[in-house]
């Protein structure tokens, strides 16, 4: 069922819903939240699609406020409510409400939202994209037990995580950290099985992508090691590597879909690993309400720390690296030149062949 209204007011909102709801044969909410989605339109038709599909595994009354304050002092000048009500299949299994605010009216918006909150039900808001720089002090986000983010779609989605430090209050949470929650899961359960102490690891994945600077995070601050960050073409995170006295454990995923994990003295297995929709992770952050400490740790923790190499190991690679320009000065004169330019870049730079590039991609990721 779809009502639309136009020029309205909350109130004839929550009459228009009941009567929907009795129309439908259906006189109890039964619903367990309210979400809160802030958007706009062009966001507003993906944001809705996943709420409602998530819907199905927690049935909530969906508010989706999109602010038009108008472009012309004639628009900004009209103060006016619209309303677009959806019950029943068109609402996954609750009720939405897309709240189109004019003028005025859209710098107060929770106003409009708070006489449209489900009784006694825990409140959750989402923004698609465009977060306030504080999401607890945002109006829409104070009247809210959680507050959902997306550093992806930041300009800046690496530096984004530096302000989500910043301005981090019991309660929020990132998207980008639920993206990886396979991934840790698995790494998990690969140290339960073949219990060994890990000495370093290394995580690739794409460029500007907060997910795999948040795993590297993350196992900095579970493992106390250094943790190398290298950028390769994606899609996401491509591989994780824990190296061990043992042999590497290494969870690889080049395309996306499944994963192969690696153990010393086990056979290579298939993972599940695959890439999720966004409805996925809003169903995953709705089943639970209370503060994520182990984020807040990892999000707080400062992502120049990934680069930062090891001292020993600098300094046996620049030594390696004179040794090597020293034996091809012997063996070719006419190839040192090149090779002899590489020895003198800065510090932590320079180092054999094969690792030289992996550290200089993990300082232009940190950037």
């Amino acid at each position: 069922m779809k009502i639309d209204l136009t020029d309205t007011t909350s109130s004839k909102i929550n009459a228009a819903l009941m009567e929907a709801r009795r129309a439908s044969g259906s006189t109890a909410a039964g619903m367990v939240l309210t979400l809160v989605i802030v958007t706009d339109e062009g966001s507003a038709y993906d944001a809705l699609k996943a709420a409602n599909d998530a819907s199905r595994e927690h049935p909530s009354r969906t508010l989706a406020v999109i602010k038009r304050a108008g472009r012309s002092p004639r628009a900004r000048a009209e103060t006016r409510l619209d309303a677009e009500i959806l019950v029943g299949t068109a609402a996954g299994s609750g009720e939405t409400v897309v709240l189109r605010m004019h003028g005025e009216l859209a710098a107060h918006a929770q106003s409009v939202v708070l006489p449209l909150l489900l009784p006694d039900a825990p409140v959750v808001v989402w923004w698609p994209e465009n977060a306030p720089l504080h999401p607890a002090q945002d109006p829409l986000g104070s009247i809210a037990q959680r507050r959902i983010t997306d550093a992806v779609t930041a300009e800046s989605p690496v530096g984004q995580l530096a302000q989500r430090a910043q301005s981090y209050t019991p309660g929020d949470t990132d998207l980008a950290w639920t993206r990886i929650t396979g991934w840790r899961s698995m790494l998990a359960a690969a140290l339960d099985q073949r219990p060994s102490e890990v000495t370093s690891a290394v995580v690739e994945g794409e460029s500007y992508n907060p997910s795999v600077e948040l795993l590297g995070l993350w196992l900095h601050n579970r493992l106390h090691v250094p943790v190398e960050r290298v950028v390769t073409g994606g899609p996401g995170i491509t591989a994780v590597h824990l190296r061990t006295k043992d042999g590497d454990i290494t969870l690889d995923r080049p395309d996306g879909l499944m994963g192969t994990l690696s153990m010393p003295g086990s056979p290579d297995r298939q993972v599940a690993l695959k890439r999720r929709e966004t409805s996925e992770l809003i169903a995953e952050e709705l089943r639970r309400l209370d503060p994520d400490d182990i984020y807040a740790t990892a999000v707080r923790t400062p992502v120049e720390r990934l680069s930062q190499p090891d001292t020993a190991e600098t300094e046996a690679a620049e030594e390696a690296t004179r040794a090597v320009v020293s034996e091809a000065a012997v063996a070719n004169p006419t190839r040192v030149t090149a090779k002899v330019q590489d020895a003198s870049e800065p510090a932590g730079e320079a180092g054999p062949a094969k690792k030289a590039p992996a550290k200089r991609t993990g300082k232009k990721a940190s950037s």
